[in-house]
C-alpha cells in the first residue's frame, strides 16, 4: 500500500496480527475462526498441525486488537432495554460429581470466573462481557463500562435476575442529588439525597427453586412501575423477562471452550478466559449472521444454479444496530487497524 504522507509503501498487514509472520494469512485466520466456533487450543493445534503453544500466541496477540476494536465501535449506542446476566465456569470437582451443584456456586463466589455479560434483546447487540468474581464491585464495573458506550441521555430500562449487587449499580450510574424542597421548621437544612433519574426503569426476574426444579417465576419491580416497564417492552410484543441474555449464555457455552460443560477444555487462569472472550465478543457482533435479525429483500436475487432466488438480507448485531452495514468476515475484522483517538495527556 501507498502512504500519502510519507510518501511510501508499506505492506498490508501493518498494525495487525499478521504482520511478521511467516505462515499463511488464511491459516492464521481459519485457526482463529475454529477458536471462535467453539474448538479447543489443542484440538485446533491438531487439525492444523501448529503447535498449541502457536495457537495460543495468536489468540493473545488477536483478542489484543479485537478488545481496541469493540472499544472503537461500541460508543454512543442508543438501546431501549438491557438485560444482565452472570454466568459462573465450571470446576473439575463439579465436572466429576464429587459436589453438587449449589456447593460449587457457594463456593464460586468469590471466584473470579465469572463472566458478566450485558445485551441488548432487540439488535442482540453484546455491550459487555467481563470476567471477575460475584460481587457488588463488579456489577459497577460492568454498569460503568455498558455506561460508557451508551449515547448521551440514553436511559434504557434495565432487566436482571435477582442478584442484589445491580440496584446499587444501577442508581449510582443513573441518579442525581434531589434537594429538599422546604426547610423544617426547626433544625437544618435537610441533607440532599442520592434518587434515580425519573426515566429510570429497572425490573428483576427472580426464579424459584425446589431440589433443583423451577416451581415458579416472580417479577419484581424495582424502579418505575409495571405499566412503564410493560410499555417499552410492549413495542416488541414481549413481557418482562431474561431469556434472550439466557440464550446467549447458551452460545458462550457452546462458542468459548473454556467455559462449556462436560469439556476438558476448562479455562485455569483468568487471562486465558478474557482472550477467548474477546475473540466471541467481536465475532457475535459483527461476523456471526442472527437468523432472527434477518432483513426480507424487495426483489429475490437469483441463485446462481438451480433452485429459488434468495430472499433474506443476512444480518447481524453490529448491522441491527447501525453500527456497520455488511456483515464482516473474520479476516476483515483481524485485518481492521483501528483508528487512534486522542489520549490523556500524562505528566
Amino acid at each position: 500500500m501507498y502512504c500519502r504522507s510519507c510518501r511510501g509503501y508499506f505492506l498490508e498487514t501493518h498494525g495487525t496480527l499478521f504482520h511478521g509472520k511467516r505462515l499463511s494469512v488464511e491459516l492464521i485466520v481459519r485457526v482463529l475462526a475454529c477458536l471462535a466456533e467453539g474448538l479447543g487450543i489443542r484440538a485446533t493445534a491438531r487439525v492444523f498441525e501448529v503447535d498449541p503453544n502457536t495457537v495460543l500466541q495468536w489468540l493473545v496477540e488477536a483478542a489484543e486488537q479485537l478488545q481496541a476494536l469493540s472499544r472503537y465501535f461500541l460508543c454512543d449506542v442508543h438501546v431501549t432495554q438491557l438485560q444482565l446476566d452472570e454466568l459462573f465456569a465450571m470446576i473439575r470437582d463439579l465436572k466429576g460429581g464429587e459436589i453438587s451443584e449449589d456447593d460449587a456456586i457457594e463456593r464460586l463466589e468469590s471466584s473470579r470466573h465469572w463472566v458478566w455479560t450485558a445485551i441488548d434483546p432487540v439488535s442482540k447487540l453484546l455491550l459487555a462481557i467481563e470476567v471477575g468474581p460475584r460481587t457488588v464491585e463488579m456489577a459497577q464495573q460492568v454498569v460503568h463500562r455498558v455506561s460508557q458506550r451508551l449515547a448521551s441521555g440514553c436511559i434504557p430500562a434495565w432487566l436482571s435476575d435477582g442478584f442484589k449487587g445491580y440496584l446499587p449499580a444501577i442508581v449510582g450510574h443513573f441518579g442525581a442529588w434531589v434537594h429538599p424542597e422546604c426547610r423544617p421548621d426547626k433544625g437544618p437544612w435537610r441533607k440532599p439525597r442520592w434518587m434515580p433519574l425519573p426515566g429510570l426503569l429497572y425490573a428483576q426476574v427472580i426464579k424459584q427453586y425446589r431440589r433443583k426444579r423451577l416451581i415458579g417465576v416472580k417479577h419484581h419491580v424495582v424502579f418505575g412501575t409495571l405499566g412503564a416497564i410493560e410499555r417499552v417492552l410492549a413495542g416488541c410484543g414481549w413481557k418482562i423477562n431474561t431469556a434472550f441474555v439466557e440464550r446467549l449464555n447458551l452460545d458462550i457455552r457452546q462458542r468459548v471452550a473454556a467455559v462449556g460443560r462436560r469439556v476438558n477444555t476448562l479455562c485455569q487462569g483468568e487471562d486465558g478466559l478474557q482472550h477467548q472472550l474477546a475473540l466471541f465478543h467481536v465475532y457475535h457482533n459483527f461476523v456471526l449472521p442472527h437468523a432472527s435479525l434477518r432483513q426480507p429483500l424487495a426483489e429475490p436475487i437469483p441463485p446462481n444454479g438451480g433452485g429459488s432466488g434468495k430472499l433474506w438480507r443476512p444480518c447481524t448485531p453490529a448491522m441491527a444496530a447501525g453500527l456497520t452495514d455488511h456483515v464482516w468476515t473474520l479476516r476483515e475484522v483481524l485485518m481492521f487497524r483501528v483508528p487512534p483517538w486522542s489520549q490523556p495527556h500524562v505528566v
